[in-house]
């Protein structure tokens, strides 16, 4: 099967194929030539820093002419720091060891053979994402360290940033001889849609969607490939009655403190009925000090006339801004029935100083993490520890919690005989 063939076909279908090639030899790599690869890719984007800002002014431009909201301006707006940060985190990547190929005890052993399993690429990722091109990198670093081959499809906003991004990142990779199609980035101009590549199942293993939960949604309803999705936003925090009120200024204050997307963000806040009312006025205002919108149920709003009233839908939304809405539960037993069924599932918070409680929110509460007088402030290259995160997981499916190298992985089983029968 030739390129030419290929290049024949829809975007998408050719893209698919071509990754498709690449992840047959990219899986079969060596550990220090993928991670050769990588840092290739961060000394390529230093070296660019020019020509990528040069292209996200004109996507800046078009976007301000098209009334794009402002959320997606910030996220759209890559600035030199944001580009060392993606620097850095390839470069942590491209020092990591192989993910690959670790060997782990098998659950079961046959008789007259040894069993055991060991980490093996997906293949195909396709990475959908709105805005954020410095993730498109990111994204690609995972990739190539874990040996699948990624099809990297950007909003339209980004289209100039996209493929400055891409163009520079695919020079790197040809560079150090990594087979072609191992990245390959879907063009605005081509017109194709989402579903146009999330239907190529016979060769994209994962699809993952980055942006608003309306994206999100949409790629899930369309897709017939895996899709591993991820969440924003939209964490709750329960406020126990002995609990520390500065504990809890902090937490919020710190979990908005990643940018340009506060992934694990406190937007919702339950409070114990029996709370001090002084408690309350003072942890709002200080918060207003510091720049949030504070919004109340209908109890708080009319207690406290100058909190704006949360809209019923508002309480499963994320806001995706420096917005905390407040809302009084009974007790800790309402907050977990609550926070079940309104929280996005990814992370959420109490803050107590019973361990009883602490427990019995951990164990309770139905998502991927709970945070006990801990901000859940989310980090993709975190000082301590060996791992880099792409993002955070809110399903139970593929995998849940973190995405990190691992995540990008599968398992395969061997079976090893002595030749008996």
């Amino acid at each position: 099967m030739t390129v030419e063939v290929l290049d024949d076909r829809p975007e998408p279908i050719s893209s698919a194929q071509r990754a498709y090639q690449a992840s047959l030899k990219l899986g079969i790599t060596k550990g220090a030539d993928r991670s050769r690869a990588v840092l290739a890719m961060a000394q390529a984007l230093e070296r660019s820093f020019d020509d990528i800002l040069e292209a996200n002014t004109l996507d800046l431009e078009a976007s301000r002419e098209m009334a794009v909201p402002e959320l997606i301006l910030d996220w759209l707006k890559l600035t030199p720091t944001r580009l060392e940060t993606t620097v850095d985190i390839l470069q942590r990547l491209g020092e990591l060891s192989d993910p690959l190929r670790r060997v782990r005890n098998a659950d079961y052993q046959l008789e007259d053979s040894q069993s055991y399993s060991q980490l093996m690429p997906l293949g195909v990722i396709g990475f959908i994402y709105e805005a954020f091109p410095d993730l498109g990198a990111i994204a690609a670093g995972f990739c190539i360290k874990t040996g699948n081959s990624i099809i990297l499809k950007g909003s339209a906003e980004a289209s100039h940033s996209n493929a400055a991004i891409a163009s520079v990142l695919q020079i790197a990779l040809a560079e150090v001889g990594l087979p072609l199609g191992c990245l390959e980035p879907i063009a605005e101009e081509h017109g194709a849609s989402i579903r146009d590549l999330v239907t190529q199942d016979e060769y994209v293993n994962l699809v993952i969607p980055y942006g608003r939960s309306s994206l999100i949604q949409q790629v899930v309803r369309q897709s017939t490939c895996p899709v591993l999705k991820s969440a924003m936003g939209n964490c709750y925090l329960y406020w126990s009655l002995n609990a520390s009120l500065e504990m809890v200024r902090w937490m919020i204050i710190d979990s908005h403190q990643s940018e340009p997307d506060p992934v694990n963000a406190i937007e919702k806040v339950l409070i114990h009925r029996q709370a001090l009312p002084s408690s309350l006025a003072v942890l709002w205002n200080s918060l207003l000090e510091k720049g949030f919108e504070i919004k109340g149920d209908a109890e708080l709003v009319e207690a406290f006339p100058q909190l704006q009233l949360v809209k019923e839908g508002e309480w499963g939304n994320p806001y995706l801004t420096r917005t905390v809405a407040f809302k009084l539960v009974d007790s800790l037993e309402a907050a977990i029935a609550w926070i079940n069924q309104h929280s996005s599932g990814h992370a959420d918070c109490i803050v107590t100083e019973s361990y009883q409680e602490s427990r019995q929110f951990a164990l309770g509460v139905n998502s991927a993490s709970t945070y006990i007088n801990s901000s859940p402030r989310f980090s993709r290259n975190p000082s301590r520890g060996d791992s880099v995160f792409l993002g955070m997981s809110n399903q139970k499916g593929h995998r849940r919690g973190f995405i990190s190298l691992e995540t990008l992985t599968t398992v395969k089983h061997i079976v090893q005989g002595n030749g008996r029968f």
